[in-house]
């Protein structure tokens, strides 16, 4: 009889856990929602209410007006943003300078990653890891001053030493194509160290057995990394790449504004850069608005898009 009652009663417990409802699990826990209760006021207030903003993007927005004083314009902010030929210059810009860094500044904290992970001594290791990723907590004012003390083609640093040793001066940053190629090699400077941290940190739970196995079958170095330590890895890369993917529409202000100048414009309106000119310069708040709703919205395709192909070839996913 005993043991009748005790199996009706667990076999009724989840029935009895539905019914006691949100107010039982508070009362409960109450200090567990205390401490969600800061964050949660933090997302709402600084991520979801501004977001009453947006519409903005179609009305002709006057700031005397303030939002809903202001007339409606519909889509006609979009068709004539559409219709700018700096917005389609801005978009091409992005979508490349975006692109070209995905492929190195992606690719190069994982080589980086890889190879300090075949490194025995710690130390060293230790060493390595601080010096390379000091460069991300330098603001980009600074990392653009440092930039145009070594490569300017006047009294830069770099181009000091080339003359000296007979060459000609090249100009990093007073020309288009070289400015492109400056602007993906720093940004791989600032950020590959930081990003080799969580590839690290993935590595580290790696279980060695495996390693030992593959020493025993006869497998050298880069065999254990294409079949240990990628594939371990790997939903690592495919997480990051989900999140990285939903940034081609986005860039760096900051990043674009400390290196450019007035001899090399080709590649630097991208959509942040509209958005400050258009917002701030100007005052053409509608405009810059539906700018970026747009690459918002872009951003957001993206990472939907990616998440469903991850999760087709056998991935988690992020979603």
């Amino acid at each position: 009889m005993l043991k009748a009652a005790s199996a009706s009663q667990t076999n009724h417990s989840p029935l009895l856990r539905r019914k006691q409802g949100f107010g039982y699990y508070l009362q409960r826990d109450w200090q567990l929602y205390l401490l969600v209760m800061l964050p949660l006021a933090f997302v709402i207030v600084f991520k979801y209410l501004p977001m009453t903003g947006l519409v903005i993007a179609f009305k002709d927005y006057k700031i005397a007006r303030g939002f809903w004083g202001s007339e409606w314009a519909g889509l006609q902010v979009f068709q004539d943003l559409f219709a700018k030929p700096d917005f389609i210059r801005a978009v091409r810009n992005t979508l490349l300078l975006n692109v070209l860094d995905l492929c190195f500044s992606f690719t190069m904290p994982i080589v980086l990653a890889l190879l300090l992970n075949e490194i025995k001594s710690v130390r060293f290791k230790r060493i390595n890891q601080t010096v390379l990723y000091l460069p991300h907590f330098l603001s980009w004012v600074i990392i653009g001053a440092i930039a145009y003390q070594l490569l300017s083609e006047g009294g830069g640093v770099v181009n000091n030493l080339i003359e000296l040793m007979g060459g000609t001066r090249i100009p990093f940053l007073q020309q288009d194509t070289n400015w492109l190629i400056s602007y993906l090699v720093i940004g791989v400077w600032q950020s590959m160290g930081w990003g080799t941290i969580i590839y690290l940190a993935a590595m580290s739970g790696i279980n060695p057995e495996m390693y030992e196995a593959a020493t025993v079958d006869g497998a050298g170095r880069w065999k254990k990394v294409w079949n240990i330590t990628l594939p371990s890895i790997r939903a690592t890369i495919v997480t990051l790449l989900i999140m990285a993917l939903g940034k081609v529409m986005d860039g760096s202000f900051e990043r674009i504004y400390a290196l450019q100048n007035k001899a090399t414009t080709e590649y630097t309106t991208t959509i942040p850069v509209l958005v400050y000119r258009w917002g701030i310069e100007s005052g053409n708040f509608s405009r810059a608005t539906a700018i970026g709703l747009f690459q918002s919205v872009i951003g957001i395709i993206l990472v939907i898009s990616a998440d469903r192909v991850a999760k087709k070839l056998g991935e988690d996913g992020i979603l």
